[in-house]
């Protein structure tokens, strides 16, 4: 078996961006990646403005109580301020000429129509400087940055009302077993419900993934390889989960090499080893195994990775963090585990309790997924390896 380092790089090496671009309003672009680098045409702010309600002064005549020469709001340019007076300001507006501090007004104490200032005034304070977010003609998001909600407002604060992203990816969705049955439908001796549907497509769709669901295939050679060719014939991507274990029910092995070829299978991981990964026909093809948790954790850990560089996304892997373990794994495995875990009130991980690979609860209980490398025990107090789930489902 390859080992999950080993594997994950096959997995990149095999793929390459698609190239594929399209060009969509700011407002609609979350969750793609960027394909065109943002640069700001103007300097932000475009001018220097005040951090809050206030007067605007000369530092110089903080001692002197002024006389309050005009009212200048947001979105309102002031007149030059004239020496020896103050001008009332309100958060954003524009420094009007001649002022050089802003003085917040909870220091300051109205005299009829004149203001005296309560404290030391320096040169410049409060006040935003034009450009000190961003400078005109710099690079404010590069190709290749999946786009968050900060990264939209960022955008938009240049003025960018549309972006060129890479085109969603199409990816066939289909599960194989002759006992799932859907939620709905009557659970009869021996069946179970499939909720690698419901959760796989979700995954895909949180990548802004154009999922063509292909439902449920029969546990047969004939059937799956039907319906590899279909899913080939709509996808850059398909993704099956179960069927590619070695039971005599598993037919995707034999199908994937009937229909492509399969350059991947079995991988040093737990949950998850049988995962599978081939083309069919032009077609990238990865099979996930049909537990809920190895089907979950593999996505999480490989596929999503592989998604991401098939977009042009130019980090595809996420960030771990160093954190203490408030508990005890003292019989490792030989493969790497990723286990379920939370963060607790004290600032530790503490483990869910059943750690099997059909517990789907303890990916809705975790925080995330303590990495472990092969045959390490691990004791209370020890430092470990952990990815939040807000770093895999973003």
């Amino acid at each position: 078996m390859l080992s999950f380092e080993e594997a994950l790089a096959r997995l990149l090496a095999a793929v390459q961006p698609l190239g594929r671009h399209e060009e969509l309003s700011t407002f609609e672009a979350l969750g793609r990646v960027l394909a065109a680098e943002v640069i700001s045409g103007l300097d932000v702010p475009p001018a220097d403005n005040t951090a809050m309600d206030g007067y605007a002064l000369r530092a110089a005549d903080a001692h002197l109580l002024l006389p309050v020469s005009q009212r200048i709001p947001a979105g309102v340019v002031g007149a030059p301020l004239l020496p020896g007076t103050a001008a009332r300001i309100f958060t954003g507006a524009q420094i009007p000429a001649g002022a050089d501090a802003v003085v917040m007004q909870e220091l300051c104490e109205l005299e009829g129509e004149a203001v005296r200032v309560k404290a030391q005034v320096k040169t410049g304070q409060h006040i935003r400087r034009r450009g000190e977010d961003v400078r005109n003609g710099s690079t404010v998001l590069a190709a290749g940055h999946k786009l968050d909600a900060a990264a939209l407002g960022m955008a938009a604060s240049v003025g960018a009302a549309t972006l060129t992203v890479a085109k969603a990816l199409r990816v066939a969705l289909f599960s194989t077993g002759d006992e799932l049955v859907m939620p709905g439908e009557p659970l009869k001796p021996g069946a179970i419900y499939n909720s690698n549907r419901y959760t796989l497509r979700g995954l895909l769709q949180s990548l802004g993934c154009e999922v063509v669901d292909l439902g449920i295939v029969p546990d047969r050679l004939d059937a799956t390889r039907a319906a590899l060719r279909d899913a080939a014939a709509q996808a850059d991507l398909i993704i099956t989960s179960g069927g590619v274990s070695v039971g005599e029910e598993d037919h995707l092995r034999a199908a994937v090499q009937a229909e492509g070829q399969l350059e991947l299978w079995q991988i040093a991981l737990k949950p998850g080893k049988p995962l599978a990964y081939g083309r069919v026909r032009d077609t990238h093809f990865i099979g996930l195994p049909g537990n809920p948790v190895s089907s979950f954790v593999t996505f999480l850990m490989l596929v999503r990775p592989v998604i991401l560089r098939l977009l042009g996304a130019t980090a595809v892997e996420p960030h771990r963090y160093t954190l203490r373990a408030d508990f005890s794994w003292p019989k490792p495995d030989k493969r790497r585990e990723f286990l379920r875990a939370r963060l607790n009130a004290a600032g530790g991980l503490e483990l869910f309790p059943n750690q099997g690979s059909g517990v789907l609860t303890s990916a809705v209980w975790g925080d995330g997924l303590v990495t472990n490398p092969p045959g390490r025990a691990i004791a209370a107090g020890d430092t470990v390896e952990f990815i939040p789930f807000s770093e895999l489902l973003a």
